[in-house]
Order: C-alpha cells, then structure tokens, then sequence
C-alpha cells in the first residue's frame, strides 16, 4: 500500500512539474492570455490585459482564429543605425500615455529612433488592424499592373459575381479604393450592433464569401462617388476582388509580389474570417520593421530591383487626395489618409500607425494598445509627435547646409 502510495505521488509530482514547465514555457503573451481568456474573436469588446498579450499572438490563438502565412525570403537587408533623434520631449511619459509597444523612425532608410514596450520587441508581430487597408491598396495596384485588372472604372461586380444585381452594380474599383461607393455603412466600434461589429458573424448564404454576402443586401445611401464613408467592409470587398481577380490568396500574393522580393525581415501572417478568406481590411501580423519596411517599399514607388510592380505614378495617386472627409488639410486615397503637404499615413485601431513623408524621406511607424479604438487627442498628440520629428531633421538640414 505505501508502495502505491509512494508512486502515485511521484507520478503527480512529475505531472506537476510537467504542467509548470509547460506554463513557463508558453511565454508571458500565452501566460497572460491564458489567464484571462476572451470569449470570443470580436477584439473591440476585449479588456485591455487582453489586448496586450493578444495582439502580439493572435495568429496563434487558433481556437478563435485562423491565419495564412506571408512568408520572408532568404535575402534580408538589415536596417543601418543612424544618428539618434534628439526629442525634446520626455519619451518615457509619451510611450505610456499612448500605450504604445512600439515606435520606429526611419530617415532616409535609416533607422534614428526604435523602442518596445509592452512585452514587444524587433523579432516580435504585433497586428495591424486597418493600415492592413493601404497593404490592400498596392495588391490591386500591382493586379492592374500585371492585367489581372483591366481598369479602376470596371464595376465592382465584374470581379465579384455574387454582388450582380445589387448596389454594388452602380459602384467602380476605384469608388471601393476611395470608400465613395454610396453604400450605407455604420463603421462604430462602440455600438455592438453597427456593420463593422457584426460582418464578420454573418451566415453567408448561397456559398458566397461572408463579406459578399453581408454586403450585397446593403441600401445605397448616396449616388456613387459623391461622398466619402469609412467602411471596412469595403476594403474586405477590395480583397475579394483582388483574389478573384488574380486567382490567388491575398497572402500568397503579398508574399510573391513584396514580402520576398523587397527583403522583410520576418515572416508574418493575414488573419482569415470565418469563410477561409483574408480579412483585407484588417489584420496583417509583422514585425514593427516590416511595417515600417513597407513604407519604405511605397517611399521606393514600389520599385524592386529596378523596376516597380505597381503602375506609373500608381503611389502619387493612391497617396493624395481622392475624397474629401470633411477636415480641412487632409483628405483620403486609394486606403490611405492624405494630407495636403504630401504625407499620407496608415491607420489602425487601437493606435497602429504608419506615417510616410516624402518630401522629407521619412517612414514613422508606431504599435499600439489605446484604452480605445480610437481616440482623438491620443491621435493628435501623436502626430504632434510626429510634426516635432519633421522640425528636427528640418533643423539637421539647415545646421549641414550652413556648415
């Protein structure tokens, strides 16, 4: 009997040391992700600790979601270390009022400034929400060029035969690349039963994608290209299009046509719905550095040894104003926030953000968790941030020109 006894503590002392090494060796993110595990995918109405872990793994959280990879080839190019920023600021308080888990500067290809926080780091994936859009924007750019799309005037549902014979017939490419479709679209990231919180759980019928088949019963609001509304279900539309168009999946795309050729670093993933498709509004999982690579890939006017793979002039047009939002100075491209000086930017929930100035040939890539979606003054003091980095390396230019 003692012998028994003696061997099945034994075996649960075992066990037990098994399960906490298994614990500790999952990492912090699974750690604390497991401790406090969300109900289900809809992330807007996730806690904060939540969000935390969850954002830097949830293409791992199979249970809840699926991902396809985008995957890095063996050429990587490494980031040179530049002169450091001199910020006349107290960084430490910025990062932890805007909660970010990461920044990078980028000037002239050169990184000036790189930090994490929040448990992230440079080998780490952090997700992207809706600066997915603009990653979007350039696959059908590079469709048009390679003539898997005729033209931004084609309707919609040419590509898309499930959006025959609804609003969406009235609709061009380019009306979809500029969000001035004229289809009725509620995109509140508070109100659970707006458009943007309940696409992703429609019960496709007629063996359509989820999105075709949400989107093809939406009224028209307005004539088509009159005015501007902020629909990511659109961009979603945008990836349909695309995949049908080019026969291939958004991610596998994006791998051949940018990730491997312009030599990121990491490889990242493209979350999927629950139809198996690509969420092209949303949701690429890459390294802080990728991001700001792809900045640099726009900056480079999508040029790859030599030769671009998107249209001429495609970037010039897709980065300036397309659409007016109603804020004076700013504006909207092809899935790109513009503003009249020639920047433009990437914009995600929760504070992700990719900034591109050309004039300057500067790339400001941030990471985030906001105690929001969003925000507006955590957004306007960012990019006050963002104007003191300009008015520095305006100051280096003039104190070289003078030397």
């Amino acid at each position: 009997m003692k012998t028994a006894i003696v061997w099945i503590c034994g075996i649960l002392a075992i066990l037990l040391t098994l399960l906490g090494l298994t614990w500790w060796l999952m990492g912090p993110d699974w750690r604390a992700l497991l401790s406090d595990p969300p109900k289900d995918t809809n992330i807007l109405f996730w806690t904060q600790g939540q969000r935390d872990a969850g954002f830097k793994i949830m293409d791992e959280y199979q249970i809840l979601v699926s991902s396809n990879p985008i995957s890095a080839g063996p050429d990587k190019p490494t980031l040179n270390i530049g002169k450091p920023l001199d910020f006349q600021r107290d960084m430490d308080a910025f990062f932890d009022e805007q909660r970010l888990s990461g920044a990078l500067v980028l000037h002239k290809g050169d990184i000036r400034y790189e930090r994490y926080a929040l448990g992230h780091s440079a080998t780490k994936r952090w997700t992207s929400f809706s600066v997915a859009k603009s990653f979007t924007s350039s696959l059908v750019g590079i469709a048009l060029k390679d003539g898997d799309i005729n033209s931004l005037n084609d309707a919609v549902s040419d590509y898309i035969d499930g959006l025959k014979g609804s609003a969406y017939d009235d609709v061009t490419v380019e009306q979809l690349l500029t969000m001035t479709s004229g289809v009725a679209w509620n995109e509140s990231y508070t109100d659970p039963n707006s458009d943007v919180a309940k696409f992703n759980f429609h019960q496709a019928q007629d063996g359509l994608p989820t999105i075709v088949s949400y989107m093809r019963n939406l009224e028209r609001a307005h004539p088509a290209g009159e005015k501007w509304n902020y629909s990511t279900g659109e961009t979603n539309l945008i990836g349909i299009l695309v995949a049908q168009a080019t026969g291939r999946e958004l991610s596998q795309y994006l791998t051949e046509k940018i990730w491997k050729p312009f030599g990121m670093s990491n490889n990242a993933s493209w979350l999927l719905g629950p139809d198996g498709n690509e969420i092209s509004g949303c949701c690429i999982q890459a390294s802080l550095r990728d991001f700001a690579r792809y900045g640099l890939f726009v900056l480079a006017d999508g040029r790859i040894n030599g030769t671009s793979v998107v249209p001429d002039g495609w970037f010039d047009k897709a980065s300036s104003k397309q659409a007016d939002i109603g804020v004076e100075g700013r504006g909207y491209g092809y899935q790109w926030w513009t503003f009249d000086d020639g920047s433009f930017t990437a914009r995600g929930i929760f504070g992700q953000t990719i900034f591109i100035d050309p004039h300057r040939d500067l790339v400001v890539a941030f990471n985030g968790n906001w105690p929001n979606a969003s925000d507006q003054t955590l957004n306007a003091e960012r990019f006050t941030l963002i104007d003191e980095i300009k008015e520095s390396l305006d100051q280096e230019n003039l104190n070289d020109s003078n030397l």
